[in-house]
């Protein structure tokens, strides 16, 4: 695997890094600095920003709408896109759904739903995780039931990111209860307008509405809507699982983390003395930097493959494991450094003025303790690290 950077990937990441710096929206750039959360239109406002450039999906074939960089330069991409501190892309319609479309859809839907999500015309969410199926996955209830040329839905999920934003939903339902519970799983996309269905919000503890609840009653679904055969959804959303794994890195990001907590901690009237007093956080600091080189190598090992067309490595569950860790190791040195400010004052994130009061609260802390909390559920949610663990294990014939 050669890491040198040729003559071209350098003008490549000018190119890019110059892009960021003065045509991207640097007002959305500038409430992330303030640790603001972003809503729909800031994230549709990003998007379309990189959709005009025409550099909103690298990753798709360049048949229907994507770049045509090489692996190194998607990688390169994402780095300064993460270095400027500017929002990665809804996920779950152009990283999620869309491969899936693309390798399994029907030419007609294809044809419905690509052209849109490229164009941020519409948001998407997941319909996966259920109040008694998480990290068990396959025991998923919600169920949809043939009825002429519809399905008709009925259950409810839950932890849906960005719901409250969706214009459509792809979902895991059950549709037989025969042969292994794998196999009576169909993968369904609803429209979110669709009569029977609600949306409930749940507010996390960072502050911020990222997470719902999502019920259906009587929901009625065009059979039209179904990707692939009957009972085959568990193969699909494996193929979806992949390239939702790998990700999950953000080593640019992480990086900019890191030295933005150096930063607070030189600026910091106890930062260094905190350090001399044998606190460990200089060491732990440094502990997570090497993580992360770690996981900076695992992840082009991983991404390697597509220089051939093919699917992303084994080490998808590798690269969740060590990227969600590692980005809890970052923000624990953040609550670790704001010390007695690290307290719990995120009322509504998605205002202006949010720190309004704490004007004598370290700039750093507020933004570093609501990054804290909602780190926490990066080990679960994507498919738990301890069920990665037992996917490791598997592969190596444990």
């Amino acid at each position: 695997m050669n890491l040198e950077a040729s003559e071209q990937d350098d003008a490549f990441r000018a190119t890019v890094r110059a892009y960021f710096e003065t045509e991207y929206p640097q007002d959305i750039l500038a409430k992330l600095a303030n640790g603001q959360t972003l809503d729909k239109a800031d994230l549709v406002a990003s998007e379309r920003a990189l959709s005009a450039k025409g550099w909103l999906a690298p990753g798709w074939p360049k048949a229907y709408g994507g770049t045509g960089w090489t692996v190194a330069e998607r990688f390169i991409f994402d780095e300064e896109l993460e270095r400027a501190g500017a929002p990665g892309v809804s996920p779950m319609g152009l990283l999620y759904v869309a491969p899936v479309i693309y390798t399994f859809g029907t030419q007609a839907q294809k044809d419905r739903w690509l052209g849109d999500i490229l164009a941020s015309r519409t948001f998407w969410a997941q319909g996966y995780s259920e109040p008694d199926a998480g990290s068990d996955l396959a025991s998923l209830r919600t169920r949809a039931v043939r009825d002429g040329d519809h399905y008709i839905v009925d259950g409810e999920k839950t932890w849906t990111s960005n719901g409250h934003y969706a214009d459509w939903i792809f979902c895991l339902v059950r549709t037989s209860d025969e042969g292994k519970k794998q196999a009576g799983i169909t993968f369904l996309c609803i429209d979110m307008a669709t009569p029977g269905i609600e949306v409930k919000p749940i507010i996390t503890i960072d502050g911020g509405h990222h997470l719902n609840s999502i019920t259906f009653t009587g929901v009625r679904v065009p059979v039209e809507n179904r990707i692939g055969d009957e009972g085959l959804g568990w193969t699909y959303a494996r193929h979806l699982l992949n390239h939702e794994r790998t990700s999950y890195a953000h080593v640019a990001g992480k990086r900019r983390q890191l030295e933005a907590l150096r930063e607070a901690s030189a600026e910091a009237p106890w930062g260094d003395e905190l350090a001399r007093q044998g606190s460990g956080l200089r060491r732990r600091t440094a502990e997570a930097e090497i993580d992360l080189m770690g996981l900076e190598m695992t992840t082009l090992r991983a991404l390697a493959p597509l220089t051939n067309g093919d699917a992303p490595g084994d080490e998808a569950s590798i690269i969740k494991i060590a990227a969600t860790e590692t980005a809890q190791k970052i923000t624990e040195r953040y609550l670790e450094l704001a010390g007695p400010y690290a307290q719990p004052f995120f009322a509504d994130r998605e205002r202006a003025d949010w720190r309004a009061g704490l004007e004598d609260i370290p700039a750093f802390a507020a933004p570093g303790t609501a990054s804290y909390f909602f780190t926490r559920a990066q080990t679960i949610y994507g498919g738990t690290n301890e069920i990665q663990k037992n996917i490791i294990a598997r592969q190596l014939g444990l």
